[in-house]
């Protein structure tokens, strides 16, 4: 026998934490892992990083995508109507992500689910529903996605609460000062004299709220049966949802399919950056930290809009909105702060 393979015959195998267990998991059954999956796993590329480090880098990525989410997604908007950029979006994202799942044999894992994953599935499928359509409509009705984006905060205090009452996450008084500081934000960022109940809607400041509800319980829901069900599959469950509802829209509506190559340039970038690849990563972190700390970092997204609005649309909030926006950043920074404290307790240090 080669020197070399005897040599690799006896070196032993690292041990896995727990974290590093639930991966194994979703491996495929047969000679080996493929490429894109082993890729995918980031044991075998970062075998010595801690898993919440993993966690935080993941949660960081989605943030990077979902920011080129708003300014796309605003950018296609003004050329195309809702229904059309729902169906275009949606489907681009199908092109993005059912090479991933194949390639990586992921997808032959969904048969072999139970029926309560299914179950979980089904829920988190409307709820995203709700979620999405929403955010688009809201990014759609703003004059300014910036404006959106830092009302979109406001999904890391549901989260929180949720993850306190479901999952069982601590809370302590550093990030319920986070949380005020937060919601003062959001007061500023929509508070104008004459507005109406009517006009808070109108201008998507309201459909946003709801949004983040239907997104925050979606992500409670995730996290709870996340070493269930493979961020992969979340994501393409997710994806057909949305394109479900968008292509029965169209063929109702009798809208048209055509759309200017700008549009779908817009589309086709912001759908690979989105619901592709935001949503993998963000379902991944949540196999690494708390759902509450994966939103808050996510959060962070509205410093990146804000420069990509400038740059790309060519536009800026008012300043009101600005101050507001910059207070809800600093609230979730602090609410950060909060989380990492508990862990310090808990390690006794």
């Amino acid at each position: 026998m080669p020197f070399w393979k005897n040599r690799v015959l006896k070196r032993k195998l690292p041990r896995l934490s727990p974290e590093d267990k639930q991966i194994t998991s979703y491996n495929v059954k047969g000679p080996g892992l493929s490429p894109v999956f082993y890729l995918y796993t980031m044991k075998e590329l970062f075998p010595n990083i801690n898993p919440t480090v993993k966690g935080i880098t993941l949660a960081f990525l989605a943030t990077l995508g979902m920011a080129n989410v708003y300014v796309f997604s605003k950018a296609a908007l003004l050329e195309v109507n809702y229904f059309q950029f729902q169906f275009y979006w949606f489907g681009f994202a199908l092109v993005w992500v059912l090479p991933f799942l194949i390639l990586s044999g992921i997808i032959k894992k969904i048969p072999l689910l139970r029926r309560a994953s299914f179950v979980t599935l089904t829920i988190i499928g409307f709820l995203e529903l709700g979620a999405a359509s929403l955010l688009f409509l809201s990014i759609q009705l703003a004059d300014n996605p910036t404006t959106i984006s830092f009302l979109s905060n406001l999904t890391p205090i549901f989260v929180t609460l949720l993850g306190i009452r479901y999952l069982g996450e601590r809370f302590n008084m550093v990030e319920a000062i986070g949380i005020i500081l937060t919601i003062g934000g959001v007061i500023l960022i929509t508070y104008t004299r004459d507005t109406t109940f009517g006009e808070f809607f109108g201008k998507g400041s309201g459909w946003i709220l709801v949004s983040s509800v239907f997104s925050s319980i979606s992500i409670v829901t995730a996290k709870s049966r996340i070493k269930d069900i493979h961020p992969g599959i979340l994501t393409l469950n997710r994806i057909v949802f949305l394109f479900i509802v968008a292509l029965g829209a169209m063929l109702i509506r009798q809208e048209t399919f055509v759309v200017t190559g700008s549009a779908a340039v817009n589309m086709a970038i912001g759908s690979m950056l989105g619901p592709f690849l935001t949503g993998l990563a963000q379902y991944s972190s949540l196999r690494y930290i708390e759902a509450s700390r994966s939103m808050i970092i996510q959060s962070t997204r509205s410093l990146f809009v804000l420069v990509g609005a400038m740059i790309y649309l060519a536009i800026l909030p008012e300043m009101l909105q600005l101050i507001g926006g910059l207070i809800t950043i600093v609230g979730v920074i602090v609410m950060t702060w909060g989380k990492m404290k508990i862990k310090r307790i808990k390690a006794g240090t």
